[in-house]
Parts: C-alpha cells; sequence; structure tokens
C-alpha cells in the first residue's frame, strides 16, 4: 500500500469537476486508496450545482453510488462568479460522451446536503481523524470555518490544489488566474483563502510551482500501460489527454488536482517548506496573489503560515497515478 499508514486516511474532498477533479476523485477511490467520507463541490471550473452533476457522472462511472455528496453555493463568498478561462469540454469532462446521469442508484442522494454543513458534520464525526483534500476554491471550507470556528483544532490536515509560492520560474509562464500573478483556484475567491489560511489549519498548499512542472506529464511508457488497460479509470484519463492534446494543452493540466490526492496518500511524493504569506484581495492587477514574505528584516507580522511544495517526484507521482487507475479492471 502507497499511502502513510496501513490503514485508508479518511477524508473529505471537496471539488470542482472539470477534467482533473475528475482525475482526482478517481485516484482517490481506486481500490485500497483513501477512505473518502463524504464529496462536496464547490464553485470554480464550473458552478457548483454543474460541478456536481459531474462529479455524479464520475461516481456512476465507477459504481460509488455510497458516499455523502455535498454542494456549494453558486458563487463566492463577496463576488460574481467568473467564468473560467481554460475550457473543459462541452460537457466539462472533456467531450468524452459520458452517460446522462439517470435517477438509478442516486434514489438515496436525491438532494445533496449544504456543502459547508456536511463537512461540520464530517469533521465531527471523525474528529482529528480526517483530512480535508482541496481541489477548489476555498469557499466551502471557508463557510465551514464561519459555521465552527474550532473546525481547525478539529481536522488533521487540510491538502490544497493553489497559489504560486516562488520556488520556481514555471508559475510566472502559467499563471490560471485573470492576471499574470494569479493562480485560479485563489483568484475566483480571494476572500475564502484568506479565511482559510488565517485559521491555521495544518495546511500543505501545493501551487502552480508545483503541478506546471513538466516532469508530471504522462511520458509514454506510462500512457502505454494505459492505453492496454480494460479499467474505466484508465480509459477516461487517456480519453481527457487525448482532448488536451487536440487543443494544445499539455498533459500535466489533467494531472494537477490529483497531486493534492498524490500528497494524502503519500506525502515523501513531495517535499515542503513553511512559508509565510498573504493574500491580495484588493488591486485589480492582481487579485488572488499569493504574497510570500521572506525577508530576513522587516518582516510582516501576523501573516499566515503554511506548508508549500517545492519540490515532486514526478516518476513516483506518475507510477501512483498509473497503478491506481489500472487497478479498477482488478
Amino acid at each position: 500500500m502507497t499511502q502513510d499508514a496501513k490503514i485508508p486516511k479518511k477524508v473529505i474532498i471537496d471539488c470542482d469537476p472539470g477534467i482533473d477533479d475528475s482525475s482526482a476523485l478517481l485516484l482517490a477511490l481506486s481500490p485500497g486508496n483513501l477512505d473518502v467520507k463524504a464529496i462536496t463541490t464547490v464553485s470554480g471550473n464550473f458552478v457548483a450545482s454543474k460541478c456536481m452533476q459531474n462529479a455524479k457522472k464520475v461516481l456512476s462511472m465507477i459504481g460509488r453510488f455510497d458516499i455523502p455528496l455535498g454542494q456549494g453555493p453558486e458563487k463566492p463568498l463577496v463576488r460574481p462568479y467568473p467564468k473560467d478561462p481554460f475550457f473543459h469540454g462541452g460537457d466539462g469532462l472533456a467531450d468524452l460522451n459520458m452517460p446522462e446521469l439517470e435517477e438509478s442508484g442516486w434514489e438515496k442522494q436525491k438532494d445533496p446536503m449544504v456543502a459547508s454543513d456536511l463537512i461540520c458534520e464530517t469533521v465531527n464525526k471523525y474528529k482529528n481523524d480526517i483530512t480535508i483534500v482541496c481541489l477548489g476554491p476555498l469557499t466551502n471550507v471557508a463557510l465551514a470555518c464561519i459555521k465552527d470556528p474550532e473546525l481547525p483544532k478539529k481536522v488533521k490536515q487540510v491538502v490544497m490544489i493553489g497559489g504560486s509560492y516562488g520556488f520556481s520560474p514555471v508559475e510566472a509562464l502559467h499563471a490560471t488566474g485573470d492576471n499574470p500573478v494569479s493562480e485560479w483556484n485563489v483568484y475566483v475567491d480571494p476572500e475564502a483563502a484568506k479565511i482559510v489560511f488565517d485559521m491555521k489549519f495544518n495546511l500543505v498548499a501545493v501551487g502552480m510551482d508545483i503541478f506546471c512542472q513538466p516532469c508530471i506529464a504522462m511520458d509514454k511508457e506510462h500512457c502505454e500501460i494505459l492505453e492496454k488497460s480494460k479499467s474505466p479509470a484508465a480509459k477516461f484519463v487517456i480519453g481527457v489527454l487525448n482532448f488536451l492534446r487536440r487543443r494544445g494543452f499539455g498533459d500535466y493540466c489533467a494531472l494537477i488536482d490529483p497531486l493534492a490526492v498524490a500528497y494524502a496518500l503519500d506525502s515523501s511524493i513531495m517535499v515542503t517548506q513553511k512559508v509565510d504569506i498573504a493574500v491580495e484581495t484588493e488591486s485589480k492587477l492582481s487579485l488572488g496573489q499569493i504574497i510570500v514574505d521572506r525577508r530576513e528584516k522587516f518582516k510582516w507580522k501576523g501573516l499566515a503560515q503554511v506548508n508549500a511544495a517545492s519540490k515532486v517526484d514526478g516518476q513516483k507521482y506518475l507510477d501512483l497515478l498509473v497503478d491506481s487507475f489500472v487497478r479498477y479492471q482488478d
């Protein structure tokens, strides 16, 4: 087993499917990987209701109708919802013609819970033994913190995709927000990000420094293994990769969000460094920018601290992904 403990780690997955979120769900739910206690959707790549439909399609594909679901609000805390400039396909799932949802299988969960309520309920049920994996903007977790300010003391860890922390020049080439210095998940709801960062969770942030690295793109050897597999997860991922290549985007775009799941499974995949940060919530030029204060003198006081990923073992990551996606056929 690839994760840190022999017993599968209990997690909540907060997501906004999207193609890479879907790959992340498939990684998390691969047999023997994580014990997913709840899945919540947040407005990010699409509004939360569309993300819920896509999450259900992914879960239907692998026959997982048993996981409690929660849906977040249709917009960020205080801002309008911004349209994602990246195209995930007309259906949000790489135009792979996945079957439309039917009632069969979802009878017990026709109406998802409010996401923040489900997060609070699940955290309290598994107090001090649950990790929240955040794959989109932090709106739902911020709302959960507002409802229960003691939440950070009850959560084992938060692992998030978001931000940029100055460890690599690739972040400047691939900024995903609506300005040259921001990352999409933080840009969409910077106020939510500020709330979550300031709440002093044990928080690991995987930013553009890591998820834009060429080493996480699928190589020929790994692709061949997926292409030979009869696993529905492998077929889905190959379809997404082909979709991206037709559009001229790098393979890494399909494999961003699984990085957070991979860290929850095996923390040795990444190296982290503690950094002091602030979130820009006012400037039109740099909204959503993560400002890292590394100064030896005159450092700002009262900054949030996060453990930001600074290095990734691409080979180990790809091995984990392919092994997990293929495992669905066993």
